[in-house]
């Protein structure tokens, strides 16, 4: 893909991006030329280098990124007889320090910028190659033909056929050795001697069989073996050297058997080309892309090759992880700022790194602010607890920035156990799973990974994700519990609880997703649709009374989150609601809890005073169990106290508890003295209900009355009461 200059100015503008391409062309042009081959002036190649100047900057604006125009201008270089190994280095330097310099765009981030022009380098690097490649095997094939020629034709044409074959000798530009079958050396070209140093008797005097290398391919020996005895015509492999210096030399050596006219084996010839800078150059590309740029810890790409590699092993080989998170990073970062909390990472990740020294271990950053360590032995179970604490404890010394002092803290999750039983994936989550209980348990400490809290934790989090389409699919229904009247028995109303008849797990209560649809948000919606239903069933109860008793209509309860409370349509949808149901609002009746309203401003409690001067009664649910002061009742909007089960508990016993009584006897006198009536929760038995009536509370609800059921028992046990 064409990506044109900048067209959105002047054509001053675009004079400027076209000066801006000319000097790198110029740069480029200065850098290489000495090391040409080509018979082009300086000015002439430098003219020839400004359109291969174009393709790397279009390629590097270009959208969709594409590669593939670099490694052309690599073949151009090759094409333009710029084939010394110092070219492509010189090149891959200019590239690497102007390209992004001059024709780098703000469209792109900067790390952006460079990550293009480093996939750039390496793409032209293996353009260059490829094109070197086919040259090179091309030379072969004429130095082959060169070779047989010469045995056959006559003196003039053996002559003359030698000549060419010097010439190709001495001018290619890769490294050409011929060698007797027992290795001798006979001769070497220019361009081979210097990939080995410059120093030819270093190269004449040695015999190919003693360039041997420690990194050297099982193969390397086992293929030149056969070659010499006739068995294989070539072998072509990657193949390092040591120079005279004791550096060393990587290339990708070509080895040909020359055979006389007879057919039988005479000469062994090799072809090397340099491919030090390229495996530098994809050595340090592969470096960057499994290190984390910020700390230089292996990143989450390296650390899961590894993690693989560790659950792959057989013989009962175990492994043991441990996954950390920073408690309260986010304050840290907010409060110094994003350098700085770089700066503390940096210094979390030389910390964890002194902590995994012995063989086997290894730490990682997975990104922000979670760090995870492996380690691997016969007794990971206490290896890895003992690298947790280490970890721990480094992170115990207070850090020091821009003057200040920071403790930093952190939660781990431990994963142990045999490799082979668990993917890559399993581990980490499981290990996922357990940092944050650690989190949860107050943070500085680690937790180890238990079957049953991992499966809790997903099941909690498969429900999380199911929340949404459930209310789509109409799982969620409700049931109904009565309040009874403790004067005359009578059922005053009953309160909605919502189920959710989940498909795998059967009828949840709400224990098991109220809060989970409180965390995504999902209870406001839900809230809604409990609040319509209910309202519709008690519209139903209204209309099944008897005419004389429609002004004592059926009450119902509907249960409001601190989420819904906080819902700035909470007055607007209950309104609604009630005018499309035709509910009566005295018929409605919400309950909030107790330690949602504790300390709540006149603005969260505006909406209560609206929805209770409609008629809609407003109750204080699982009172005494927020220990509010009892003195905040008269500015709350609430006109029905619900006392926790908590205050029954001692009525069960014979003869009841006498504190107990006194402590409802006193909420009951004072609800009373600010107009309030007494709804008590959990009444099991009939001494509770005896106990509470005397106690003068208003109405109960439990099972001694009636579990939560269908509508229709509720109407029943109405009629049986009114009999």
């Amino acid at each position: 893909m064409s990506v044109p200059p900048p067209t959105s100015g002047t054509h001053d503008d675009q004079d400027a991006f076209e000066d801006r391409l000319r000097r790198f062309a110029t740069i480029w042009s200065r850098a290489v030329f000495p090391s040409s081959a080509t018979s082009l002036t300086r000015s002439e190649f430098e003219q020839h280098l400004l359109p291969l100047a174009r393709q790397l900057n279009e390629a590097l604006r270009a959208r969709p990124f594409d590669t593939a125009p670099a490694a052309r201008v690599g073949a151009a270089l090759v094409a333009a007889h710029c084939t010394d190994p110092e070219t492509l280095a010189r090149t891959l330097g200019v590239i690497e320090s102007y390209l992004v310099l001059y024709c780098g765009t703000e469209e792109f981030a900067g790390d952006e910028n460079r990550a293009r022009c480093a996939r750039l380098q390496h793409a032209l690097a293996g353009g260059f190659a490829q094109a070197l490649r086919e040259r090179t095997l091309d030379e072969q094939e004429a130095i082959a033909r060169s070779a047989l020629s010469a045995r056959s034709d006559a003196e003039e044409a053996l002559r003359a056929t030698e000549a060419r074959f010097l010439a190709v000798f001495e001018g290619a530009a890769i490294g050409i050795c011929i060698a007797g079958l027992d290795g001798t050396v006979l001769e070497v070209n220019d361009t081979l001697t210097k990939m080995f140093g410059g120093l030819e008797h270093h190269v004449r005097s040695r015999n190919v069989n003693e360039w041997v290398h420690p990194e050297d391919k099982p193969q390397v020996w086992r293929m030149h073996g056969e070659l010499v005895r006739g068995e294989r015509e070539h072998f072509s492999i990657e193949k390092p050297f040591y120079r005279g210096d004791g550096t060393v030399l990587w290339t990708n050596l070509t080895v040909s058997l020359l055979r006389d006219a007879e057919g039988a084996p005479q000469y062994q010839l090799a072809l090397m080309e340099d491919t030090t800078e390229r495996r530098l150059l994809n050595l340090r590309l592969r470096y960057e892309a499994t290190h984390d740029a910020l700390t230089g810890l292996p990143n989450r790409t390296l650390f899961f090759e590894r993690l693989d590699k560790t659950l792959a092993a057989g013989d009962g080989a175990r492994f043991g992880l441990c996954y950390l998170d920073l408690d309260g990073f986010k304050a840290i970062n907010d409060s110094l700022g994003h350098s700085s909390g770089d700066r503390l990472l940096v210094e979390v990740a030389d910390r964890l790194q002194s902590c995994a020294t012995a063989p086997g271990e290894m730490v990682a950053r997975l990104g922000g602010d979670e760090f995870v360590a492996l380690t691997t032995g016969p007794d990971t179970r206490t290896e890895a607890a003992d690298l947790a604490s280490r970890m721990l404890g480094v992170l115990g010394t207070p850090i020091r920035l821009d003057g200040r002092e920071f403790t930093v803290r952190g939660s781990i999750g431990i994963v142990e156990g045999e490799a082979a039983e668990r993917s890559a994936a399993e581990v980490l989550r499981s290990a996922d799973i357990t940092m944050y209980r650690a989190k949860a348990a107050g943070g500085n400490r680690y937790e180890t990974a238990d079957p049953e809290s991992d499966e809790r934790a997903i099941t909690r989090h498969g429900l999380t994700t199911a929340l949404p389409a459930a209310l789509e699919r109409g799982e969620f229904f409700i049931e109904y519990q009565p309040l009874v009247n403790l004067g005359d028995a009578a059922v005053h109303g009953a309160e909605a609880l919502v189920r959710w008849a989940h498909p795998q797990h059967g009828v949840l209560g709400p224990d098991r997703f109220i809060a989970l649809a409180e965390r995504t948000g999902l209870i406001v919606p839900l809230g809604r649709w409990v609040l319509e239903q209910s309202a519709r069933q008690a519209k139903r109860w209204l209309d099944e009374r008897p005419p004389g008793e429609r002004d004592r209509p059926l009450r119902v309860n509907v249960n409001l989150s601190p989420a819904q409370l906080h819902h700035p349509g909470l007055v607007s949808d209950t309104v609604d609601v009630l005018d499309r149901v035709g509910l009566p609002p005295g018929a409605l009746c919400l309950e909030v809890t107790e330690s949602a309203l504790i300390g709540a401003d006149e603005d969260l409690l505006k909406p209560l005073r609206q929805l209770a001067e409609m008629g809609v009664h407003i109750a204080l649910d699982d009172f005494g169990t927020g220990y509010s002061n009892l003195a905040n009742l008269r500015r709350l909007p609430v006109g029905v106290l619900k006392l926790d089960r908590s205050f029954t508990q001692g009525m069960q016993q014979h003869p009841a508890d006498p504190v107990d009584l006194k402590i409802v006897e006193g909420i009951v006198s004072l609800a009373h003295s600010l107009d309030l009536t007494v709804t008590v929760e959990g009444v099991e038995t009939g001494a509770q209900a005896d106990h509470l009536r005397r106690l003068g509370c208003d109405t109960a609800q439990g099972w001694y009355y009636a579990r939560p059921g269908p509508p229709d028992r509720l109407h029943d046990l109405s009629l049986v009461d009114a009999v």
